[in-house]
C-alpha cells in the first residue's frame, strides 16, 4: 500500500513535503504512510489520489486497504463498538465452517467455555482497549455460538496442553465448572478433545493458539490484533503444526483422566484454602 501511494506521488512530480502541504498534513504523516508505519484511512486514500491526479486508482486502493484491515484487524478498532459485534462476526464465520481445528496454548477454546469462564476472558477487551462494556450480551452471543457443537454436520477437533487446565484465569469455582464442562463435551460424537499430557515431548513449540476453518483460513489472536490468514501456504503450515500437536495428545478416557486429575488438584487446593480461612 505504502509503495503504491509513493509511486502515485512521484508520478505526480511531488515531494513528500509538497504533498503534505497540499493536504494540510504534517510531513511526517506522508512519510509514515509510505513506509507502512501508519495505516491510511479511506479518507486519506481519497485525498491522496485527488492530490496526485490518481483518482482512477482510488477504488483499487480502497479494496486493497479493506483486504489488509480484514487480514490484520486491530482489537482497538474491532472492539471499539463493543464485544458482542465481534462475537456475531465469528458466528457468521462459524455457520460457514464445516471442520474446525482449534489449538489453544493458554486458554480453554471459546466454543468450549462456560458462561462464567467466558465472562472473565471477554473482560480482557474492556481492560486493555476500553471497549464498550457489553459483556453480558457478548457472553450470551458466545454461548449461542456453542449450539453448533450439537449439529451433526459440523466436526470439531480441539487440542490444548494440560497446563491450560490449571492456568488460573478465573477463580477456583469457575475453573472447576469449566473442567466439568470439558468432561461432558468430550463425549459428544462430533467432538475430538485432545489434551497434551505435561510429560509429552513436543517437536514444535506451542507458541500461540490458532483456529483453522476448513481449509479456507486460519485465525490467530495476538494481544494487539486478530490475524486472518488466507494464503494457501500459511494454511498448510498451520495444518502441519496442528497435526504435530494432535499426534501427541491424549483422547477419550485418557483425556478425561487428565481433566479429572486437574479438577482433583484444584478441589484439593480449594479445600485447603477454606480450612485455613476457617481457623480462628
Amino acid at each position: 500500500m505504502g509503495v503504491r501511494l509513493r509511486e502515485l506521488r512521484r508520478q505526480a512530480g511531488l515531494t513528500g513535503t509538497q504533498l503534505a502541504e497540499s493536504l494540510s498534513w504534517p510531513q511526517s504523516k506522508v512519510s509514515k504512510i509510505e513506509t507502512a508505519r501508519q495505516s491510511p484511512s479511506e479518507g486519506d486514500i481519497r485525498a491522496w489520489t485527488r492530490a496526485t491526479g490518481g483518482e482512477a486508482h482510488t477504488d483499487e486502493l480502497l479494496t486493497a486497504l479493506r483486504t489488509l484491515e480484514a487480514q490484520h484487524a486491530e482489537w482497538q478498532r474491532v472492539l471499539h463498538p463493543g464485544l458482542q459485534p465481534h462475537q456475531r462476526k465469528l458466528a457468521e464465520l462459524d455457520s460457514k465452517t464445516k471442520v474446525f481445528r482449534i489449538f489453544e496454548s493458554t486458554v480453554i477454546p471459546g466454543l468450549l467455555q462456560t458462561g462464567e469462564y467466558a465472562r472473565s476472558r471477554l473482560a480482557q477487551g474492556v481492560i486493555l482497549f476500553n471497549a464498550n462494556n457489553d459483556i453480558d450480551d457478548a457472553v450470551r452471543s458466545r454461548l449461542q455460538r456453542q449450539e453448533l457443537l450439537y449439529r451433526p454436520d459440523k466436526r470439531f477437533h480441539f487440542v490444548v496442553p494440560e497446563s491450560v487446565l490449571g492456568l488460573r484465569l478465573s477463580g477456583p469455582e469457575v475453573m472447576l465448572g469449566q473442567l466439568d464442562r470439558l468432561m461432558s463435551l468430550s463425549t459428544l460424537p462430533n467432538i475430538r478433545l485432545g489434551i497434551i499430557d505435561s510429560t509429552a515431548q513436543y517437536v514444535i513449540g506451542p507458541w500461540h493458539g490458532f483456529s483453522i476453518r476448513d481449509t479456507e483460513r486460519v485465525l490467530v489472536e495476538t494481544y494487539s490484533a486478530e490475524l486472518n490468514l488466507v494464503q494457501a501456504h500459511e494454511i498448510a503450515l498451520y495444518g502441519k503444526v496442528f497435526e504435530q500437536f494432535a499426534a501427541i495428545a491424549s483422547y477419550g478416557r485418557s483425556a478425561r483422566a487428565i481433566i479429572a486429575r486437574a479438577a482433583e488438584a484444584l478441589a484439593s487446593e480449594e479445600d485447603s484454602a477454606n480450612k485455613q480461612d476457617s481457623r480462628p
